[in-house]
């Protein structure tokens, strides 16, 4: 016998019961995705009023945090830090053994790894995890989650995770996700703030920040070009001048300074520039690339 279309089961689309621990603005815009994806999901705040909302949209409230973790195999936690995480999660009535955790709590590499250990003895699987996103782009392809520990884990979770953005796996190392997280700070602060002081420089002249905010955004999207070229550089630990010597940069950020100050602006970000690529300078560097810094940032203070 031939087989219809009629014939053909449809395919059964798995919802994955899922607890979401912590209910500041992240938290409750993870479970209220999950929600939106058609996971059920069990909440807990120490507040439990945030919870209202969440229980009107069809969340369960879970009384105790032991009663919310067992009403699911994944537990989603974002909470203040890792010390409250451990704090919650290691009372007598809180049983892990079993479940998978995803901590997606901000914090530091050590610490990530410390509590991954920590939570293993207890018998838990453990994702630790960072969100490069705000509240309101989570469970859309703009939020963009890192995660990092054991790959199945991730594998078995993915489509789950999938309701929240973009799930992204860093590799095995648990600390991973946090390096990750406050490298891209990193990032973000210091183009702000250069922002910030070529504002300050334009204003002087009467230039407004919407006038100057499309040039710097060039700027910027040019600087980021260089980036794979820098990093060959420094991946393999040779900084041959193929655009300008550190030497040439430095004078370049001495007119940066001088401008600021004739100016009455604050020069204190152009002097640290300065300051680090003197010291390379100082080292025998100042015939090489701007990426030979490398050597000074890989340095303790």
């Amino acid at each position: 016998m031939t087989n219809t279309a009629s014939d053909t089961p449809s395919p059964v689309t798995v919802t994955v019961t899922v607890t979401v621990i912590g209910l500041g603005l992240m938290g409750q815009a993870l479970a209220r995705a999950f929600l939106t994806a058609g996971h059920p999901t069990t909440v807990w705040n120490r507040t439990a009023v945030k919870a209202d909302q969440l229980v009107a949209e069809g969340a369960w409230l879970a009384p105790t945090v032991g009663d919310a973790i067992r009403r699911s195999s994944l537990t989603v936690i974002c909470l203040t830090d890792y010390h409250a995480v451990r704090e919650l999660l290691g009372t007598p009535d809180v049983e892990l053994d079993g479940t998978t955790l995803i901590n997606l709590t901000s914090g530091d590499s050590t610490q990530a790894r410390e509590t991954a250990a920590w939570a293993e003895q207890r018998g838990a699987r453990y994702l630790d995890g960072a969100i490069m996103a705000v509240p309101p782009a989570i469970g859309t392809p703009d939020a963009v989650i890192l995660h990092s520990g054991p790959q199945p884990d991730f594998d078995a979770h993915k489509p789950t995770l999938d309701a929240l953005g973009t799930p992204t796996y860093l590799g095995e190392d648990h600390g991973l996700a946090a390096l990750y997280d406050v490298a891209g700070l990193a990032m973000m602060w210091s183009v702000l703030n250069a922002w910030l002081q070529g504002t300050a420089l334009l204003r002087t002249a009467g230039v407004d920040a919407a006038t100057y905010a499309p040039f710097a955004r060039q700027m910027a999207a040019g600087v980021a070009d260089w980036l794979p070229g820098y990093a060959e550089q420094v991946d393999a630990g040779s900084f041959p001048a193929e655009v300008s010597a550190l030497e040439t940069d430095v004078r370049a950020m001495t007119h940066l300074i001088e401008a600021s100050e004739a100016a009455g602006v604050n020069a204190e970000l152009p002097r640290l520039f300065k300051a680090i690529a003197d010291r390379a300078i100082a080292a025998g560097h100042g015939g090489e690339q701007y990426a030979v810094l490398i050597e000074e940032f890989g340095k303790p203070a």
